[in-house]
């Protein structure tokens, strides 16, 4: 049987693009070579699309070749760059191992859809509504889901400081992971927090702090057929949780560890586990997401974030919920080409 195409695209323009590289490295070893034949396309920063050999470190040097996904459905693949002449790749499907802008946002899969490939994860229309905090606690809450009190503010619009409730979380609408993210105890930090989130995103969100425990869901599927990883508790022991922030990563957070499975009572785990379906069902997500959410203590789940395209590097938190519940990640990767190709027609 010929092996299937897998256009894994990784990097990207975001701040979060050391982030996508080493999630495609954790992909690319998780690869079963007698069932794929993969094609590493990698994004620079400056926006450059590149066709590697593997995602290293220094993917852009070496033998690396300028190569574009094809909006033209008669290609069905990528057009590389050889010695002043294109060549076609036909793909079978696009992996877009991106976090953040142009990569979980819609942008990534417009350019799938225009070129007729099935790709792995959300569609154009959930992947939008995800990064878009303020759009995703509008929707959620408009179906009965609890989500922190909010305030939207764009450019060159003012904030009555005084009518807020002490302490909120300052942070770009649109950005990933905690880039850009403040936690203010009073008034007089506000402008600085602005500062800080308009760096990432013109529209700025400000959130009442939820108190609560943190806990994340991997879910995995398409429709009401989901699956749910094991639940994580994010335990604090101090200041607020910054992912991506860490200073070395691998060893872990620099103020957090992650408990897995979440250790909270099993009527509040199926609680959790329940609400979570039902954000990721009501935003109109597909494929894969990693929802979190707060645990409040009288029982109430509360919406924090969803996450389109999760981590998936070695000390990422949807692999590992995923591998407590019995998938490790090369199962996981099998499922979702499962899912591209024969779960649902785009």
């Amino acid at each position: 049987m010929a092996r299937l195409r897998i256009g894994v695209v990784f990097g990207g323009c975001s701040e979060e693009h050391p982030i996508s590289v080493k999630s495609a490295q954790e992909v690319a070893r998780r690869l079963d070579p007698e069932r794929y034949e993969p094609f590493y396309v990698g994004i620079a920063k400056s926006g450059a699309w590149k066709l590697c050999d593997a995602p290293d470190p220094d993917w852009e040097d070496g033998r690396s070749r300028p190569a574009v996904l094809s909006p033209d459905r008669s290609v069905r693949g990528l057009l590389v760059l050889e010695q002043g002449r294109y060549e076609t790749i036909g793909l079978d499907l696009v992996f877009p191992v991106l976090h953040g802008r142009l990569g979980e946002d819609g942008a990534i899969q417009g350019l799938a859809e225009l070129a007729g490939i099935p790709y792995v994860g959300c569609d154009i229309q959930s992947s939008a509504l995800c990064m878009d905090k303020s759009l995703a606690y509008t929707v959620a809450g408009a179906a009965g889901i609890a989500t922190p009190r909010f305030w939207t503010v764009t450019t060159g619009e003012e904030v009555d400081s005084d009518r807020l409730t002490y302490p909120v979380f300052v942070k770009p609408a649109r950005s990933g992971s905690s880039f850009g993210v403040s936690k203010i105890g009073g008034k007089d930090e506000l402008p600085g927090a602005l500062e800080a989130a308009r760096k990432f995103d013109s529209k700025v969100l400000i959130e009442e702090a939820v108190v609560g425990s943190e806990v994340g869901c991997a879910l995995l599927g398409h429709g009401r057929d989901l699956i749910a990883g094991e639940l994580d508790r994010i335990s604090l022991s101090h200041g607020f949780f910054r992912i991506h922030q860490e200073s070395d990563p691998e060893s872990g957070s620099d103020n957090a560890t992650f408990i897995v499975p979440a250790d909270i009572p099993a009527e509040s785990r199926l609680l959790v586990q329940e609400t979570a379906k039902a954000i990721y069902l009501t935003l109109g997500c597909s494929g894969l997401a990693r929802v979190d959410m707060f645990l409040v203590e009288d029982g109430t789940v509360v919406l924090n974030e969803v996450n389109t395209m999760p981590g998936m590097t070695s000390y990422s938190r949807y692999p590992r919920m995923m591998a407590a519940a019995g998938l490790p990640l090369a199962d996981v990767i099998d499922r979702l080409v499962t899912l591209t190709l024969y779960g649902k027609k785009r």
